[in-house]
């Protein structure tokens, strides 16, 4: 009986301890989500009024209207371009013997580590030493290298769950590497495929450290734009924005993990 109680003690104080620290982690984001309805010109906590004027604000102010266009093409390019690029060297590393495939992939790896501003300086001196503009092809080649290692994560994962006996039936048969690429590899890793790509997505969207150096007022993505905006204004229009900008990206997280398994997409238990 004793031992009972001790292992429900221990159980309650477990959970106990994970409330704590989900709740420590997530009160910054509870106090934006309430600042964001303030009354007040002031970002101020807790509010002393109410209003939804700062979330009318955020979807109207032209930097954030042209930051977001902005991010949505670099996002769209960056994410699609990673996907392409990630999944024809995940499966080569994959699958095939080569020289120098462990550099290969610690390279391709090492955005994981690397600080994302060192990415960004370094691009930025690049540039400035060739002459080459600061365009959106400077900064979609940025998001491709800071997104890749989650597509090649995601396709490994994938690559792991695929019975590769399918793909040797397949060459016994007759087909041709390429063709058992995509006819029967591609088709059998989509979820993988469009989890990388949703992950990049996102990830690209909030890219800030790098994009902060690489874009300019043309090119400048969503997150640099409000950057600009804190260094000018100290209204809750930030907050607002935070909150549609959490509420978007959680709902689509939720919805993929619904339709496509993320879960089982990004199996940490995989060896990559």
């Amino acid at each position: 009986m004793t031992r009972s109680m001790n292992d429900k003690l221990i159980t309650l104080t477990g959970r106990l301890l994970v409330a704590a620290i989900l709740f420590f982690v997530l009160l910054p984001t509870i106090v934006v989500f309430i600042s964001a309805f303030s009354s007040t010109s002031v970002l101020f906590f807790p509010p002393k009024g109410w209003s939804l004027r700062w979330f009318e604000r955020a979807v109207s102010y032209d930097d954030f209207r042209h930051g977001f266009w902005s991010g949505l093409i670099v996002t769209a390019w960056a994410s699609s371009l990673a996907v392409l690029v990630g999944a024809s060297l995940a499966i080569a590393i994959e699958r095939y013997s080569f020289p120098c495939k462990q550099v290969l992939e610690g390279i391709l790896l090492s955005p994981l580590f690397i600080p994302h501003f060192t990415i960004g300086l370094g691009l930025l001196m690049l540039v400035s030493q060739l002459n080459l503009g600061r365009g959106y092809p400077l900064v979609i080649f940025c998001h491709v290298v800071l997104v890749l290692p989650f597509v090649l994560r995601s396709v490994y994962v994938s690559l792991k769950n695929l019975e590769q006996r399918i793909e040797l039936a397949a060459a016994s048969l007759g087909a041709s590497p390429l063709r058992v690429v995509l006819t029967i590899t591609v088709p059998l890793i989509l979820p993988g495929l469009f989890g990388g790509w949703l992950f990049a997505a996102i990830l690209s969207f909030n890219e800030f450290t790098a994009s902060l150096f690489i874009t300019t007022q043309a090119t400048q993505t969503l997150p640099v734009a409000m950057y600009n905006y804190v260094r000018e204004f100290a209204d809750p229009t930030l907050a607002a924005l935070s909150v549609i900008y959490i509420t978007v990206t959680a709902t689509l997280l939720i919805i993929a993990n619904k339709f496509l398994g993320l879960g089982k997409v990004l199996n940490v238990d995989a060896r990559h």
